[in-house]
């Protein structure tokens, strides 16, 4: 039977392999909080992997009644406080420990479910329907265990969230193409005359990413109002994690929009830099 600590060691392993940008912010962390933050990471790569695996032979169908079946056994293994999976140990443990709601993580599977049915947006309000489980909800995920000191922090850290999947959305065009999905807004799409399925940064594709990004940047903006609601340690974590994330931006830019050629990325030694500044006193 798995133990705690193999638990949380895979749902680290998840977070490392996965989720590199997250996991370095994690660093900014006292150690006795990283690995509740690696459980909540693992908790959603497992079933971001079952809905999105593109290596995957299983039909649609099947993978909705695994993603199922993964919300079925969290919710008895939360109810009874213990589970012997892997990752779902670790899960419960931390959801216990600091009384997250359940409720985020029914709103995240619905969004997850989603992806089975959905494959455009019509209007970024509609987009925003779907973020509250897929981004904004992760943020709510956090806040207990980065402690804020105001009641007021828990919309900042929805809109955190939100431009943290934003920038992920812009980033990765190419690939939700792959999957079949488009996630910019399809009357966005129209207000430029812009077409993802050419694959090419035409010069209307390059003018609808500079009003994308605009519109992300205004998310950060939002929640960095809300920094000063956590103490040191958290505002350190989440001041780097926000600075990783908006870099996506700005690698978008230095590519001229151009997000079909290849999958733009923050320099490892810049998160290194990152994680380093924050560090210092």
């Amino acid at each position: 039977m798995v133990t705690l600590e193999q638990s949380y060691a895979r749902c680290k392993q998840l977070n490392r392999r996965y989720g590199t940008t997250y996991y370095w912010s994690t660093h900014l962390l006292p150690v006795v909080k990283r690995h509740h933050v690696h459980a909540l990471y693992g908790f959603c790569r497992y079933a971001d992997d079952i809905v999105d695996d593109l290596g995957s032979t299983a039909t649609p169908a099947q993978r909705q009644a695994a993603l199922t079946d993964f919300g079925d056994r969290f919710f008895i293994d939360l109810a009874r406080g213990t589970s012997d999976d892997d990752v779902l140990k670790a899960v419960v443990h931390t959801v216990k420990a600091f009384d997250i709601d359940p409720d985020c993580f029914r709103r995240f599977l619905r969004s997850m479910a989603m992806d089975f049915t959905c494959e455009t947006y019509e209007t970024f309000e509609d987009l925003l329907d779907y973020m509250d489980g897929s981004a904004a909800v992760i943020g709510e995920m956090m806040l207990p265990i980065l402690e804020p000191t105001s009641p007021a922090a828990y919309g900042r850290a929805r809109d955190l969230g939100i431009a943290f999947q934003l920038s992920n959305f812009w980033r990765d065009v190419a690939e939700d193409l792959d999957r079949g999905r488009v996630y910019v807004p399809q009357e966005d799409l129209r207000k430029f005359g812009a077409d993802p399925w050419l694959r090419t940064a035409t010069p209307e594709w390059c003018e609808l990413m500079a009003f994308e990004i605009a519109r992300t940047r205004r998310y950060y903006e939002s929640a960095d109002l809300g920094i000063p609601m956590l103490p040191p340690a958290s505002a350190r974590c989440i001041k780097g994690a926000r600075a990783l994330y908006s870099g996506i931006l700005t690698e978008i830019e230095k590519a001229e929009y151009d997000v079909f050629a290849s999958r733009v990325r923050v320099p490892t030694w810049r998160k290194l830099a990152v994680a380093f500044r924050m560090l210092r006193p």
